[in-house]
């Protein structure tokens, strides 16, 4: 029985549990059972009474309750009356003959069996082969609303209890959970049972427990006494040495910003091989996905360093944000996310500031968001969330990237030392508590001086974000602000909201902060014959249009920009053309002058607004797909063969990282001296020599054999993944099988998707390779519509990975009557739980469709006149 709130309070709606009684302390014990893929589970929970009432009611899914009895407040033990289920709230309801008095403490007792699932929620199966036998791991996912697949319980951030949790299992098998072991007993003689020493007050959703066969490495560097342990299969755990050194020293490092200690006794990191997610930061036991945790220095490629950096990190973030002081609800969600996406940026930049994380952070995190943002179907980054099928579609771009962003421009306005005291003090005031939103603006309020709530009020609770028009006329210099849609069909009632703008004013002068613009119109104090460039290092979130004139002056003085601000130039002249603000010729000037640009985070968003274009051209002439390529050679190909393939060790992380982009790109551009240097490579490494291809040119390699391979190519590319040497290349591998355009080959790649060959977790992949060719794209809404029955049972839709399909098959259309093929087939479906990525998926064939309609013209005569379109007779 979930309350449905009354509709005038502003959680109207929300599915939650009655508040007549709230948890005190979970007594735990689960003992899974391989042989059949069940659990039995035992538990006492200690419920304070609330207000006089005769039923409890606790969160349940797929759990059958065998035994249950309450023992009151005077100590008297009855059987409940009554149990009910309710499917649609996902809850059990106890009633009692016997009221219960408010104020009393009352022990809750249940005996249940769950089922040992394979979908990566609650307490499930990891599947895994060693030496040719199929073995199991049972592990758990809670985050967000799965707890209650596990145990009855009270699965709502805001009602935290302590946990005392035991496992029962072989006794040759590993026992993990969030707190460290306080004893140990056998069961039997071949069994043993594993008591955790109780935790803190926490959330269910945090709550997690292991069994399995595990080895682990433990870090060299000491922290405060605290054992730091990445654990894993065996024969893994060595890769997992980088991640556990680098944890301790995030540990500290989060400790001394914060002020506030790790308050766990341990710090456990777990590899599976079946998981949804990237990972998940229970406390004190933060699993992952075995690409996101293990690393060799040998083998793994820098993006893979750099991936397991950020994701450590931002866990580890999490382990005060998020886990010491919680979300109120979950249309907080973006609270937890952005924040520990924006620490775990901060803490990469600490511990590798040559990494230059904060110019890559524009080129990634802020564009896309703001792809994503630029949706009629986005959502505010403080979403009102009702129902669980809800929850899981906000763990998006708008949650982590863009509320990241909204927070990294806060602490550019802020300061950062002034940022950061703000938010430990916030820390402190709710620890081991939760709060919402206006509590961290306060704390910010108040150690600023500066009026956080309202400004940031806006960026939160407000879909999208402006469009800031630079309009010169004489000495005078005029911003306008209107709302920003990739369609590019603003309409009055989209574009209500005026947003609090910081114009961040880049002239000879340096960069001015202190100007901010809430109002539609603004004059700012410029002389238009000097350099000028508004949203300086790219720290708002917004883009910007300039008049043609202005821009052809930006694309001249590229010295007088920070690499910030280069991409975001870059970015922004892309997004305007897509959505038909500023024409495609104009990103092509910009970018056709900028041969000799230095830096690697500028060359990758020029070369993904030159892939967009691709993309969106997919289905026009060849020929022009051919002057675009033609283009992007002429751009990259002398500097690719001027800084060649080979890798030195001395060479700096940024050097490699560009040395690897414009080789894969000279690749694909069709450059003949790469090809067959990647053709000597490819043929070398399949013979044996497996130090012939560099980690940093695999992925690149293995996608150009691909598109253009056959029979070979396949079975060479499918043994690399069935025989990786490192968790990064199985995935490379996995991706390049999309990148065949043999209709018959592909099949037989769709077909591994489905017959166990490929982890469920990662089918999405080989579509991601497919989405990026004609053939693929329409073979992938062909085989979605066949297997829809298949993979509506595989992928539940109330796990986001559903979601993540659907707009893989059907987002790398173009075409009007493509779209309406989309629309057609899911008239009349249910797309509860991925209805906001159907949305977003016609959303951007939409665009596609306006912009090839808008610009094909013009973009033709460009390449045409600049000599990379060379018409057929």
């Amino acid at each position: 029985m979930a309350e449905h709130q009354s509709n005038s309070s502003p959680t109207a709606g929300r599915q939650v549990l009655p508040t007549n009684v709230k948890p005190l302390h979970y007594y735990l014990t689960l003992e899974p059972l391989f042989d059949r893929f069940k659990f039995n589970g035992d538990e006492t929970i200690d419920v304070k009474v609330q207000e006089d009432s005769d039923y409890i009611t606790l969160h349940t899914l797929e759990i059958d309750i065998l035994d249950s009895t309450l023992t009151t407040g005077s100590g008297d033990i009855i059987k409940p009356i009554g149990i009910t289920a309710d499917l649609d709230d996902q809850t059990t309801t106890f009633k009692f003959s016997e009221t219960l008095k408010k104020d009393d403490i009352v022990n809750l007792h249940i005996k249940f069996i769950g089922d040992l699932n394979d979908k990566m929620a609650g307490f499930y199966r990891s599947t895994y082969e060693e030496n040719g036998e199929v073995k199991y791991l049972a592990t758990t996912q809670m985050e967000p609303t799965d707890c209650r697949r596990a145990f009855p319980s009270f699965d709502e951030p805001n009602l935290k209890a302590k946990f005392s949790i035991s496992l029962i299992g072989d006794k040759k098998f590993t026992f993990l959970s969030n707190m460290d072991v306080k004893e140990e007993s056998p069961v039997g003689s071949s069994r043993k049972k594993v008591t955790f020493n109780t935790t803190p007050l926490m959330s269910t959703y945090l709550v997690a427990f292991i069994v399995g066969d595990l080895a682990y490495v433990e870090s060299k560097y000491k922290f405060n006494n605290v054992p730091v342990r990445v654990y894993t299969t065996p024969g893994y755990e060595s890769k997992g040495q980088y991640a556990a050194e680098l944890a301790a020293r995030a540990l500290e490092y989060y400790e001394q910003s914060f002020g506030i200690k790790y308050p766990l006794p341990k710090m456990d990191m777990v590899g599976i091989h079946d998981f949804s997610a990237g990972a998940m930061e229970n406390w004190g036991l933060i699993t992952y996905r075995m690409v996101d945790l293990l690393y060799d220095e040998e083998k793994s490629t820098l993006d893979t360093r750099l991936r397991v950096s950020e994701v450590v990190a931002h866990e580890l973030a999490h382990q005060w944000f998020g886990n010491y002081c919680t979300l109120d609800f979950w249309d907080s969600l973006w609270l937890n996310e952005s924040f520990a996406t924006y620490m775990s940026w901060k803490c990469c930049n600490h511990f590798y500031p040559d990494w230059k994380v904060w110019e890559n952070f524009v080129g990634e995190s802020l564009q896309y968001a703001l792809t994503l943002d630029g949706l009629r179907s986005s959502h505010p980054i403080e979403v009102p969330v009702k129902r669980a099928d809800e929850i899981n579609q906000i763990f998006d771009a708008i949650s982590y990237e863009k509320g990241s962003s909204i927070l990294r421009m806060l602490a550019n306005w802020l300061g950062e030392d002034v940022f950061i005291t703000g938010v430990s003090n916030y820390l402190k005031k709710h620890s081991y508590s939760n709060a919402k939103t206006a509590a961290l603006w306060e704390s910010l309020s108040e150690v600023s001086g500066k009026d956080v709530q309202s400004t940031m009020k806006i960026w939160t609770e407000k879909v999208g974000y402006p469009l800031v028009s630079v309009n010169e006329a004489g000495s005078k210099v005029t911003l306008e602000q209107h709302r920003f849609l990739t369609t590019g069909d603003v309409k009055p009632a989209d574009d209500k909201t005026v947003y609090p703008i910081f114009v961040g004013l880049k002239t000879d002068d340096g960069l001015n902060e202190s100007l901010v613009f809430d109002k539609r119109t603004f004059e700012i104090p410029v002389d238009e014959n000097k350099f000028f460039k508004v949203n300086g290092d790219s720290n708002g979130v917004y883009r910007v249009n300039y008049e043609p004139e202005r821009w052809q002056k930006l694309g001249k003085v590229a010295s007088k920009l920070s690499v910030e601000d280069r991409v975001g130039l870059v970015a922004d002249a892309g997004a305007l053309s897509v959505a038909g603000f500023s024409k495609t010729t104009n990103l092509l000037s910009l970018v056709s002058g900028w041969k000799s640009e230095s830096s690697v985070f500028v060359w990758d968003e020029i070369l993904s607004r030159l892939a967009a274009i691709k993309s969106a051209w997919l289905f026009e002439d060849e020929t022009v797909k051919e002057a675009i390529k033609a283009l992007t050679r002429d751009l990259v190909a002398d500097k690719a063969n001027k800084l060649g393939w080979s890798f030195g060790k001395e060479e700096s992380f940024l050097d490699q990282k560009l040395k690897g982009l414009l080789f894969g790109s000279a690749l694909n551009a069709g450059d003949k001296t790469v090809i067959s240097a990647a053709k000597k490579m490819f043929t070398d490494y399949v013979a044996g020599d497996k130090a012939a291809i560099h980690p940093n040119l695999r992925a690149s390699i293995f996608n150009n054999i691909a598109s253009k391979g056959g029979e070979k190519e396949f079975k060479d590319l499918v043994s690399i993944y069935e025989n990786p040497q490192s968790m990064d290349e199985k995935i490379a591998a996995l991706r390049s099988l999309g990148r065949f355009e043999d209709p018959v080959i592909l099949k037989r790649v769709l077909s591994l998707l489905l017959d166990g060959t490929v982890r469920s977790q990662d089918i999405y992949i080989p579509l991601q390779g497919m989405r990026s060719h004609k053939v693929g794209v329409e073979l992938l809404f062909k085989w979605m519509c066949e297997k829809w029955e298949t993979l509506y049972h595989m992928l539940p839709p109330g796990l986001a990975m559903l979601g993540s399909v659907v707009q893989l098959c059907t987002s790398g259309f173009t075409k009007e009557e493509q779209y309406e093929k989309v629309e057609e087939f899911f008239k009349g479906k249910d797309t509860k739980g991925f209805n906001q990525g159907l949305a977003q998926a016609l959303e951007t064939i939409q665009s596609k469709s306006g912009w090839v309609t808008r610009d094909s013209k013009d973009v033709e005569d460009w390449l045409e006149k600049n000599g990379y379109l060379h018409k057929h007779d």
